[in-house]
């Protein structure tokens, strides 16, 4: 169903547009910040993310505050009309803090407690560092609580990392002794520890994985990770204590990141947790574009797999991209810069996939230090006669041609299933393929298949809600939770079509083995027993071909690579079959009928022409529409966000040439972008983007 979502705050009319700035580093440079206001004016940018790593600069030593510099740049921003989102400073805190109290020094995985300095490294636990950030954010909030600028909250920046101190070990094990009933024989049996003689007899006995002591016990490694995520979430709970309090109408976030350069989700936490405790889900986003490792249509199609993980975290709700950069960064392997039209371009694939602001890291670059060549608006020469700015100002106004899409939504009828434990488990597991099991990019070789049709997805984890789709596909569900095979068979028994694949149904929620054959809780609603798998060599591959008899619409053969299982029909009609190897003749593809639904099983890693046609044929029987009636060329994608008034299609041409696009005969548009009228073609510049409004 279209709908229209409110902004953040009531102030916020249309797109956010800035980023990070850190006056502070500036503060005895009164023209550069006089500069700064003529500047951000010039580039159309109206939103400003303020003090994120300001804690020394406003309490230089312990009770001595020095808010003037905040107060006048905050009143400076509020008098040319920007908005502010302000930080809380939590993620660098001053060298006093350190030295007077080395509690909150952060202890590594190796027992090593470390020294002050650079970000994150600080420990979660610590009961000083908890109150200290907590009494600096209610001073903070009782100073700005009703300044007009104020719009937001960000929190803290970018929470990573993990603790192994003595405050860390006790609150681990006072988070098992919950999670486990106070009983050891639970957890013992969870964590399968009479592997190597390693049974616990005492809660005392346990501590967190270390290099240098126990970490292969998969249940153990995996309540770790899981206690990691919880204790952050508690550590920013304790933070937003005060705000919610003094200021309980301004929302409050934190921002999520992405993996580079393999483009996924941020691996640390499980975001999917974290999301049910922001108002907005917000994250910064990083592509390495123009790399030599991946065509940048690819690399776009995964940046678009983790737009839509992370508007799925709140079930459709627009999210925000709190950073960005509008150049290059400082910390690929190579730092390349994006090329003309790129910023525009990607900054259009975030608003097309439900983004509603384009913030940076960050505004002026700073003199010295770690990020003093990262990207930024203003460059050290100090002016806007340069590309970037350029570049800049030139999205601010389409930004501002755009303001009616702020807030429409994305609807799809497809899920893919990608999870953060899944993954973890994934990982972890000592098989397959060791260094890398392809996890991420299996879920995201399925999901290019629709971005390349126009065909909207969701990304959710195994414990959302599956009802309002009409097909959820599961790749490589290795860990199956509590209740989601029942949520699956329902899925399927009302009328749903499911598709899983090799690799699924193999352990619970404790990493633990199910009993009585793969996949597990799955074999019902699948109809299959998978017997084995059986690993290739990277020059390896296998082929798949369909049946002549298949039910399905396809003939050809395709290359499958790096997995292939050897699986036996119980119910279900086999589909294709491997032509080569001990398996030759076996099932590789299945479909099982379930109640008024279809699940289907692939049984092996295949090329991006089986996800092409299979999911092509997928989507024709299930009468699930591209946004786009014309044919898609190679390499553009298009995208829809839509309100209750009027549908927004974005066509961004992710090649470094041209692409004509035939339009929908008989119907006249307006490219938002141009504010031209187009009819029956469209041709887009290399990086070119249009998006289109019916007249």
């Amino acid at each position: 169903m279209k709908k229209k979502y409110s902004t953040i705050h009531p102030k916020v009319k249309g797109f956010m547009h800035g980023g990070d700035y850190n006056p502070d580093q500036w503060v005895g440079y009164p023209d550069i910040i006089e500069e700064d206001y003529r500047l951000m004016k010039l580039a159309k940018c109206n939103t400003f993310s303020i003090n994120i790593f300001g804690w020394s600069a406003i309490e230089p030593e312990e009770g001595t505050y020095t808010f003037e510099w905040l107060d006048k740049i905050i009143n400076g921003l509020a008098e040319q009309g920007s908005h502010v989102i302000l930080a809380t400073p939590s993620g660098a805190r001053p060298a006093w803090l350190s030295q007077k109290y080395p509690e909150v020094l952060r202890v590594e995985k190796n027992r090593q407690r470390n020294l002050h300095g650079l970000r994150h490294n600080h420990c979660f636990t610590s009961p000083v560092y908890r109150e200290k950030t907590q009494q600096f954010n209610r001073i903070l909030a009782e100073r700005y609580k009703d300044h007009p600028a104020l719009i937001m909250w960000h929190v803290s920046n970018e929470y990573s990392g993990e603790c192994h101190c003595d405050l860390c070990q006790a609150a681990f094990r006072e988070w098992l002794k919950e999670k486990y009933h106070n009983n050891l024989d639970e957890l013992n049996h969870a964590w399968w520890t009479g592997f190597w003689s390693h049974t616990f007899s005492n809660w005392e006995q346990i501590e967190s994985p270390a290099p240098h002591g126990e970490n292969q016990v998969h249940g153990h490694n995996l309540d770790w990770k899981r206690f990691v995520t919880e204790q952050t979430i508690d550590f920013y709970k304790n933070e937003i204590v005060p705000l919610r309090e003094i200021t309980p109408t301004i929302p409050v976030t934190t921002n999520f990141m992405g993996s580079y350069p393999e483009m996924g989700p941020f691996l640390g936490l499980n975001y999917d947790k974290f999301a049910k405790e922001v108002d907005v889900v917000t994250w910064d986003s990083y592509p390495a574009w123009h790399g030599d490792y991946q065509e940048t249509s690819e690399l776009a199609a995964d940046v678009g797999f983790v737009h839509d993980m992370y508007r799925s975290l709140k079930d459709g709700q627009p999210f925000l991209i709190l950073e960005c950069t509008p150049s290059l960064v400082n910390w690929h392997k190579v730092n390349k810069t994006k090329r003309p039209g790129m910023h525009l371009l990607s900054s259009m694939q975030s608003i097309a996939h439900g983004a509603d602001s384009i913030l940076y890291f960050q505004w002026r670059k700073g003199r010295g230090a770690s990020e003093k060549f990262h990207g930024a608006v203003v460059d050290h020469v100090g002016h806007e006669h340069n590309r970037v700015f350029r570049e800049v100002a030139e999205l601010g106004e389409v930004l501002e041609n755009l303001q009616e899409v702020v807030g429409a939504s994305v609807e799809a009828e497809v899920a893919i299933i990608y999870d953060w434990e899944n993954q973890w488990a994934i990982d972890d597991a000592q098989g397959l393929k060791i260094e890398n099991k392809e996890y991420i990019n299996t879920c995201q070789a399925q999901y290019q298949a629709f971005w390349k049709k126009g065909i909207p997805v969701d990304v959710i984890s195994m414990d959302k809600d599956l009802s309002k789709y009409k097909l959820v596909i599961a790749p490589m569900l290795y860990m199956v939770r509590p209740g989601v095979a029942e949520r699956i068979e329902t899925f399927v028994s009302n009328g749903g079509t499911f598709v899983s694949t090799y690799w699924s149904g193999i352990v619970d929620e404790h990493d633990l083995c199910f009993l009585g054959g793969f996949p597990g809780p799955l074999k019902n609603v699948l109809g299959i027993w998978a017997e084995e798998i059986d690993t290739l060599y990277d020059k390896e591959f296998n082929e798949v071909k369909f049946k002549e008899e298949s039910s399905l619409n396809l003939s050809q053969t395709y290359k499958a690579r790096d997995y292939c299982e050897v699986v036996h029909p119980k119910g279900a009609n086999v589909l294709a079959e491997f032509q080569h190897d001990y398996y030759q003749g076996m099932p590789a593809l299945t479909v099982n009928r379930y109640g008024k639904g279809e699940a289907y099983y692939i049984a092996s890693r295949n090329d991006a022409q089986f996800h092409d046609d299979f999911y092509g044929e997928m989507a024709e029987r299930l009468d699930i529409k591209s946004v786009f009636s014309e044919e898609i060329p190679k390499g553009v994608s298009v995208q829809r966000r839509a309100n209750e008034h009027h549908e927004y299609t974005f066509v961004m041409n992710f090649n470094d040439h041209e692409q004509t696009v035939k339009l929908t005969k008989d119907h006249v548009y307006v490219d938002m972008v141009s504010q031209r009228e187009i009819k029956s073609t469209v041709v887009l510049k290399p990086y070119g983007v249009v998006v289109l409004k019916k007249c």
